[in-house]
């Protein structure tokens, strides 16, 4: 040992005595933990196997300290452990604290570069977001036992210079899948889900996370799960990495790994300096696989990933000035073949070293991850004073940008300085005049907004509230107006929020205000269009319905910064009269007082026409409240706690009263389990709606309308709307020997044959189905006579319009709405809406019973994203109210209630399921 430390200090003196050498004799092994080593053919360890093994490490090891960070959406604890020299791990606060001052860029330059110089690299290192990709959460345990073990002068050089953040993201999954993996008791029966040969029993019955599934990797930015507001709090409020590393599976089809950098178009609201680190940075894990002999690894071209969108852990990092790092490797305990791709065995740029096919084990992909972890954390090492330096001159950049006249170029922009320049001569220099760069591109009425108003006086505050909340989830700094003050020209009441540009993580504030401007991305001209990562417009403020105002020029005024997250200021109950109370419809959280008052057996009533009261006008549907003590104390806490106004009226309204009740709400899913199902069962308990969770079976069974007042069929349930492009499916659905007999009764489709008439049935009884995306299919099975504008036949068969023609992969549009219908009570007329290739409708004008409640209005209904060919969506509907017997079929295209964001679409939502319950309300018959 003595020898071992005299060696190292030779080498490196100057981090040996900074970070001794752990005695690995003395600290257990996974082996010895788990009885398996992680990596071995057939084993998959459980995070209740990780978090024992971590405590057994935080207490061995004077290099590791554990920490929980928050706790789960099943409620198990989220733990990370953090990793440095014990020196460094004597000063963390210290190190954490300059982390934090340099992030966000309020320290001069001089102090910046003193602080630089001080402290430590911050590197944050994850595994098992999405849990079926099993490899990250066995690489993530091996790696914790690497850190406090290995004693090499390379890593103790690396200890001294970071503090590492190791975290497993998904702690709920990590069970599920390794519980469903190991369950049968012969290894070699053991399948895995993340293989280039699907097996069916490799699907669990249920989404590996509790609610969301897969996109627990596109929540960032809203944080409306526990474990993306667990992670954002950590890295944007409490350590601030430099360098985020998001493990994943599956790497692209014949080779072993992909890894930054990221092919175009990246986002134009950060800062480029992000761009050059993150090449810079993926560079380095290129060479040290190649270095090491491990072939395999691509990029840019070799997968999709871009660094457009903001809601997965990686890419929200860019927003806030760090490198975010997307890895996607193979692996699975059950030996896999690695396929031969005829073009993965050229080398080239995107593709330096081909690897050979063969057998491939879990334990290969974990040797790979870690030589990733060490090459990013040595890159880390070596430049620490310069990534610590950077966060900060990232951060001052955006904080001087914010404080002046900015200007955030996209490609539309270029397209208006190219059709300027039309016409006009040559410059001798070459180009185009560039008194047209001044012209078009330094547009005094196009520059970046200076700060945003949300004034407390808007229609749904407490829903701006809730914005206002996710912003501060990801470290935006928001103020509170104090008193009445004046921006812009415009006086402004005291409670209003301003969220200035002049911060750091300007980039965030920006992506969440402003339209996503995506360029026309195909792969030549004519051809079809390159398909994004994921969404590309998004804008939050839009799809919650906030309303706000920017502001071109410098804001200041009696505002105090907010240190936590916001409750909604307490509304008043306002008013003498004693026969009962009003409250507007146009609060998304009236339906949490109404549903509560339901359920304490209180009468609630809509009332069929326009309200106002104390000079507010209330819109229509306004929510009538009988008097009684019990209603009173439940309509007195709502107002307290939810910032829900209330007035008391003297007499009962003199319009109709349709009188609503709890709905008893059937909510489709599949075996495997549906991701916008789960989002719907997430939104539902946020609004305190009771549930039932049906699958295909219990459709089948028929008899819903004595169990059931309204069958919610969300998006990804399995039924296919007409002329819109098959979503992507998993495996299959197992055998059902293959599965415990609990899961059973979840196995089965929903078909035109057997589910159909049931769904009729229940129509005709007088229950009311809300289908929502692709499921508005269920029209075509009902014959119910409306078709989808957005197709063409092509031999004699009813198919999507292609991309060349038409393209909205996932953006923000405005649909105009019929707010005299109840489906639409309590809704902006033009509203905001998520489409993301949906089905929209064309009504047959000679059928009965059949209405617009939604439609395109105009040629440009795009606010957000990247809509090709938008002028075709004019004139088609996006919702509609359809009668089927006594029953009502709502058809929603567009995804209105997608990933719990969509909260100005939401009452589509929460009406239906009102009016399956209240027939009176919107009578077919």
């Amino acid at each position: 040992m003595l020898l071992l430390a005299a060696v190292a200090s030779l080498a490196l003196p100057a981090y040996a005595s900074a970070a001794p050498m752990a005695d690995a004799a003395a600290i257990t092994t996974p082996k010895q933990a788990l009885g398996h080593d992680l990596g071995e053919d057939y084993f998959l360890a459980s995070y209740r196997q990780l978090q024992t093994y971590w405590k057994s490490l935080d207490a061995q090891s004077d290099r590791a300290q554990l920490v929980e960070i928050g706790k789960t959406s099943e409620g198990r604890p989220q733990y990370m452990m953090v990793v440095s020299s014990p020196e460094n791990l004597k000063a963390l606060d210290r190190y954490r604290d300059i982390a934090a001052k340099l992030a966000k860029g309020e320290v001069s330059e001089a102090e910046a570069r003193k602080l630089a110089g001080e402290g430590k690299a911050v590197v944050w290192i994850d595994g098992g977001l999405h849990a079926s990709e099993v490899e990250p959460a066995q690489a993530l345990m091996l790696a914790v036992y690497r850190a406090v073990t290995d004693n090499d002068a390379e890593w103790l050089r690396i200890l001294d210079d970071t503090v590492i953040l190791f975290a497993q993201v998904n702690p709920d999954g990590q069970d599920l899948l390794a519980d469903w993996y190991m369950r049968n008791p012969d290894p070699k029966q053991r399948v895995a889900g993340a293989s280039t040969i699907p097996d069916p029993r490799a699907q669990t019955p249920q989404l590996y996370h509790k609610y969301i599934g897969h996109d627990n990797n596109r929540d960032f930015y809203m944080s409306a799960q526990a474990e993306s507001t667990n992670i954002n709090k950590v890295l944007f409020r409490q350590w601030f990495p430099q360098i985020v590393y998001n493990h994943h599976q599956t790497g692209p089809t014949g080779s072993v790994v992909f890894m930054p950098p990221f092919r175009d178009p990246f986002n134009y609201n950060y800062d480029p300096l992000i761009m050059t680190e993150l090449s810079e940075a993926g560079a380095a894990m290129h060479s040290r696989l190649v270095a090491e002999g491990k072939p395999g690894s691509t990029m840019r071209s070799g997968a999709t990933y871009s660094t457009w969108f903001n809601g997965s852990l990686r890419t929200i990092s860019y927003f806030h000035n760090a490198i975010g790092i997307l890895t996607e490797i193979i692996g699975n305990p059950t030996p896999m073949p690695l396929p031969l791709v005829a073009r993965n065995q050229l080398p080239r740029n995107d593709l330096p070293s081909p690897v050979a096919p063969q057998t491939w084990h879990l334990s290969q992909s974990i040797d790979y991850s870690l030589s990733m972890n060490r090459s990013l954390l040595d890159y880390a090492s070596r430049n620490r004073e310069r990534l610590l330096f950077n966060i900060w001159k990232m951060g001052a950049n955006q904080i001087e940008a914010g404080s002046k006249d900015s200007w955030t170029i996209t490609s539309h922009d270029i397209e208006r300085l190219e059709v300027a320049a039309k016409g006009k001569p040559t410059p001798p220099q070459g180009g185009i005049d560039p008194a047209l760069y001044a012209q078009v591109l330094r547009d005094p009425a196009k520059r970046d907004a200076r700060a945003y108003v949300i004034p407390a006086d808007q229609a749904d505050f407490p829903t701006a509230v809730k914005f206002l909340n996710a912003l501060i989830k990801t470290g935006v700094t928001v103020q509170k107006a104090n008193a009445p003050f004046t921006a812009g020209g415009k006086t402004y009441p005291a409670g209003s929020f301003v969220v200035l540009t002049a911060q750091a993580y300007r980039p965030q504030v920006l992506d969440m205000f402003e339209p996503q401007d995506h360029p026309q991305d195909f792969e030549y001209p004519g051809g079809p269009p390159v398909r994004p990562y994921d969404t590309t417009g998004y804008t939050l403020a839009f799809q919650m319905g906030v309303t706000f105002d920017r502001v071109l020029e410098g804001v200041s005024g009696p505002f105090t910064p907010i240190s936590d997250l916001i409750a909604p200021p307490p509304a008043k109950v306002s008013g003498s009269g004693a026969a009962g109370w009003l409250v507007s419809h146009r609060l998304n959280d009236s339906f949490i007082l109404a549903n509560r008052l339901t359920k304490a057996g209180q009468k609630v009533y809509w009332v069929d026409g326009a309200s106002s009261a104390e000079g507010q006008d209330l819109g229509t549907g306004a929510l009538w409240i009988p008097a009684t003590p019990k209603a009173k104390a439940i309509v007195e806490t709502a107002a307290a706690q939810l910032g829900v106004p209330a007035y008391a009226q003297g007499s009962a309204p003199t319009a109709r009263l349709v009188q609503v009740k709890t709905p008893r709400v059937a909510l489709a899913d599949v075996y495997g389990g549906s991701m916008p199902s789960g989002w719907t069962r997430w939104l539902l308990e946020q609004f305190e709606f009771p549930y039932t969770v049906v699958y295909p079976q219990r459709l089948d069974a028929g008899n819903l309308a004595k169990a059931f007042d309204v069958l919610v069929l969300p998006e990804s349930v399995g039924i296919e709307a007409q002329g819109i492009e098959r979503r992507r499916r998993g495996p299959g659905q197992p055998k059902p020997e293959d599965i415990p007999a609990k899961y059973r009764s979840w196995l089965g489709a929903i078909t035109a044959e057997t589910t159909g008439p049931q769904i009729a049935a229940f129509l005709k009884a007088g229950g009311a189905v809300v289908a929502v995306g692709d499921s508005t299919g269920v029209a075509d099975m009902l014959k119910v006579s409306v078709t989808n504008p957005l197709t063409e036949t092509v031999d004699g068969k009813v198919k999507p319009l292609p991309g060349t023609k038409f393209y909205i992969p996932g953006s923000v549009v405005s649909a105009r709405l019929d707010t005299r219908a109840p489906l639409a009570w309590g809704m902006a007329a033009d509203t905001p809406m998520f489409f993301d290739s949906s089905p929209v409708f064309r009504i047959d004008p000679t059928a009965k019973g059949i209405k617009p409640i939604g439609t395109f209005a105009t040629k440009t209904p795009l606010m957000s994203g990247w809509a090709f060919g938008q002028e075709r969506l004019e004139g088609t509907t996006a919702v509609v109210d359809a009668c089927v017997g006594k029953g009502h079929l709502f058809l929603m295209g567009p995804e209105v209630n997608q990933r719990g964001q969509s909260h100005a679409a939401f009452k589509l939502l929460f009406n239906g399921l009102y009016l399956g319950a209240a027939p009176d309300a919107n009578p077919c018959q």
